[in-house]
This record gives C-alpha cells, sequence and structure tokens, in this order.
C-alpha cells in the first residue's frame, strides 16, 4: 500500500478549522476553549498519521466503517477509472449505469436469502429516512393507510436527519428540534447488564422482545407498520443483546403482520463475523438499511434492502414511489463499493473475524475484566464493549454518567490510540484487517487508560 503524503501547515489549516468549520456532534465552545482540532493527514491500514508526525492506531475504523484498512490502491484506482469513463449520471428517468447494476446483484448475493433488491442513498441517515418512506407506502398501496408506527428502542441509533433521530432513541437528540415526528414510538432496549436486574441473559432477552408485542398491542395491531432495530446497537454503546432476544422480537413481528427492519449501518460487511449483524442472530429481517462497510468509507453510499414479499406487492400495485436522491446510485461510489466487496469475498475478511481476530478481541478483552474500574467486557467478532463502573459488584455507575468515559477515551488520545466512550462505556470497532499484534497493542493501551483514569476518579 503506498500512501502520499503531503506537508502541511498545521497553524493554518487549524485557523482555518476554527474560523470556517462546524464539526458534527460537537460543543463549538468548548472544543475550541480546549485548542481545536487534531489535523489528520494521512492513514496506512489500521493506522492514522497527524499533521505532527504521530502514528495512532485507529480502534474505532474511522466511524465504525473502514472495514478494508486505510490505503486501499485498488479501491482509489476504480475510482478514478469510473470517473474517466462516467463520473456521474442518475438513476431517475428509467436510467442505470453499470456499476449499480452490478453492485445491486453483488448485495443480492450477499444478503440475506429473502432480500433481492436495493435501493441507494449516500448515508446511513438517508437509508433509514427511505425506510420509514417505504414502509409507510407499501401498507398505503394495499388499503391500509392507518398502518403507520414504527416502533423503535430506547438508546437505539438510526442516524441523525428528522427521520432518523425520531426512530432512533437518543433523549438528548429528541430534545433539539421537538423530535420525534408523530407516529414513532420506543420500547426498551435489550441492555442486560444495565437492565436486566437479577434475570439471567436468556430471561432478560425474552422479557425485552415482549415489550415489543405490548406496544404493538397498546397501539393496535392494525396500526403497526413496522419494528427497527440495529442487531448490535453501537452508539448506544455496543448493546449485545441476548440469543433469545432477535428470534422472539421476529415471532412477535410475524404473529402480529409487522415488518421487522434491521439498521446494519454499522454491523453490516462482516463486523460481526457474518455478512451481516441479523445472521449472527439468527434472522431473517423484511428490510436492512446499510451504510459505512458497505464502501469502507472510501464513497459515501447507502442502501435500503427490500426483502421479496414488499418487493412483489411495490411491483403489483404500481404507482410511483415519490422519494429519491441525486446521487442515489452514484456510479463512482457504487464502483467502489463493488470492489470494496470483492475484497471481503478475496481476502476471507467476514470469516478472519469470525474464527480467528474475533475470538483474538474476545480474549484480549476478557484479559482486562479483573480492572477495578471494569464492571464487564463484552465483544462479537470485532465489535466490543468495556463497562467502566464505580463499584462492579452492585453496577453502580459514576456520578454524571459520560464523565469517566470522556477521561478515559482522552486518556487513550494522549497515547496515540482511539476508543470512542458511549457515556461511560469504552467501545471498540477496529478495521477488519487487523492483526492479532495489532489488537493486543490496542488492549496493552487499553490497560494503561484504564489505570490513568482509575487513579483520577478512584475516590470520587
Amino acid at each position: 500500500m503506498t500512501t502520499i503524503r503531503r506537508n502541511y501547515d498545521k497553524k493554518r489549516l487549524n485557523a482555518l478549522d476554527t474560523a470556517h468549520h462546524l464539526h458534527p456532534f460537537t460543543d463549538h465552545k468548548s472544543f475550541h476553549a480546549e485548542g481545536g482540532a487534531r489535523i489528520i493527514t494521512s492513514a496506512d491500514g489500521c493506522w492514522l498519521t497527524d499533521a505532527d508526525g504521530q502514528r495512532i492506531l485507529d480502534g474505532m475504523a474511522g466511524l465504525w466503517c473502514v472495514n478494508v484498512g486505510y490505503g486501499r490502491e485498488e479501491l482509489a484506482r476504480v475510482a478514478y477509472e469510473q470517473m474517466m469513463e462516467l463520473p456521474y449520471y442518475n438513476a431517475f428517468f428509467k436510467t442505470a449505469t453499470p456499476p449499480v447494476v452490478e453492485l445491486s446483484a453483488k448485495l443480492a448475493e450477499v444478503m440475506p436469502g429473502n432480500i433481492n433488491r436495493v435501493y441507494f442513498g449516500n448515508s446511513g441517515s438517508e437509508s433509514n429516512d427511505t425506510l420509514l418512506r417505504l414502509v409507510r407506502w407499501f401498507w398505503a398501496i394495499q388499503g391500509k393507510p392507518y398502518k403507520k408506527w414504527i416502533i423503535g428502542r430506547h438508546n437505539g441509533y438510526h442516524g441523525s436527519t428528522v427521520a432518523g433521530v425520531s426512530l432512533g432513541g437518543m433523549k438528548a437528540m429528541h430534545g433539539q428540534g421537538d423530535l420525534p415526528i408523530p407516529g414513532i414510538a420506543h420500547i426498551q432496549q435489550p441492555y442486560w447488564y444495565g437492565e436486566g436486574g437479577e434475570m439471567s441473559p436468556e430471561e432478560f432477552g425474552l422479557a425485552a422482545a415482549r415489550e415489543l408485542e405490548k406496544k404493538i398491542l397498546e397501539l393496535g395491531p392494525h396500526n403497526v407498520a413496522a419494528f427497527i432495530g440495529e442487531p448490535i446497537q453501537g452508539a448506544g454503546g455496543v448493546v449485545i443483546p441476548p440469543d433469545s432476544y432477535w428470534p422472539e422480537v421476529q415471532r412477535i413481528c410475524r404473529q402480529y403482520d409487522v415488518l421487522m427492519a434491521c439498521d446494519e449501518v454499522i454491523c453490516g460487511f462482516g463486523r460481526t463475523g457474518e455478512w451481516f449483524g441479523c445472521q449472527s442472530f439468527g434472522v431473517e429481517p423484511d428490510l436492512i438499511t446499510m451504510a459505512k462497510g458497505l464502501s469502507s468509507g472510501y464513497q459515501p453510499i447507502s442502501a435500503l434492502g427490500v426483502a421479496d414479499r414488499i418487493a412483489e406487492v411495490i411491483l403489483d400495485k404500481g404507482g410511483e414511489f415519490y422519494h429519491g436522491y441525486t446521487y442515489s446510485g452514484h456510479p463512482v461510489a457504487c464502483a467502489v463499493a463493488l470492489k470494496n466487496l470483492e475484497i471481503l469475498q478475496e481476502e476471507k475478511l467476514v470469516e478472519r473475524t469470525k474464527t480467528v481476530t474475533g475470538p483474538h478481541l474476545a480474549t484480549a478483552l476478557e484479559s482486562l475484566a479483573d480492572h477495578p474500574i471494569v464492571g464487564q467486557v463484552r465483544s462479537r467478532g470485532l465489535i466490543g464493549a468495556i463497562e467502566l463502573v464505580k463499584d462492579k459488584t452492585t453496577r453502580t455507575r459514576f456520578r454524571d454518567l459520560g464523565k469517566v468515559g470522556t477521561l478515559c477515551r482522552d486518556h487513550f488520545f494522549r497515547r496515540n490510540a482511539i476508543m470512542r466512550a458511549c457515556g461511560d462505556t469504552m467501545v471498540v470497532s477496529p478495521p477488519l484487517i487487523i492483526s492479532t499484534a495489532e489488537i493486543d497493542t490496542l488492549i496493552g493501551i487499553a490497560r494503561e487508560c484504564l489505570d490513568a483514569t482509575w487513579a483520577e476518579v478512584k475516590d470520587w
């Protein structure tokens, strides 16, 4: 892999960033008071390089997305070749381009067997917007316009558009913009460590799933269109549900004729050791939203996978679906995504995650379980979490939830490694190409960060 490195004026870039750039999910007042942005200038494999020349081990694959790692020449090459041949044309007006057709077929090959069609967008948020629109239209063209309620979960995350925030269950996000929009309800998340009490994981998984049935009956089955959930909640703190959870959710959805949608934006394309997270839990959704790992972050692209039962109604009933984006099925993004999927297959990265690096990460994380500040570690494939607690026995949290997690995250930054803090849960989601030695390095740094954090907070 060859990385092109240029000489950047760090001081100038920081000044321009401060003057003109509003960062996502940022308290800008405190951000600028702390000195502004760390400028990342290049990357290779699992490692970033900043404007000071510091190498940083990326334990989050960007934002859960750079599955094949940084610096893949073949992805840059296919983008260049597609730009030279056809840099853009739309998918409106009864038109298609070769990359969008080929990518659609490749996705049908790797998606669950009941899903054979896709609707393209540019981000996970957009794919969840499309899901909301499509679900309500699906029932309306069957003469059931009243069947429109969609049920999500507290602490779930489905993006930051109006529809995405509404489908998600993040209360802080709901507080900005008078959300959620009408017709969306939320139920308990399947978070055994935080909410399971004295129940066994299996018992809690069933109990949490049956909250869905209670909500369906409360709203009226004839009014409920769909349920949406991440197979493993990502931004909510890598909440891995008990194995009893998803099969029971599927049973309930089928009993009450409610569509089951899995948000695979994080879990999709090998993260859990299967192509899609739903396959790790043995269920077949009616809809799956995907983005991030679809192109390994090399191009903005997303898709909504649509099951045959839905597609057949759309084809039979006819009528125009008044929805689409200028860049739906962008030929360059599709060409890059197609090559990305070929890399995942040729290098057997999904299988490697399941049999080699995923188990190694699980063992490495388990070595941290004895730490005084660690309440639980958990993982599935190459996604994992470390719960930070004041008291391991009672699972008692520190006051001011998120403060300790932020301290720990900052210790990672100082040691040139990246893990993310979701509240007081440290989460990890490295590129699928990560080596076992790099996992050991990351977890070794994690122990140093836990020690440094504990030294600061043990008397709180």
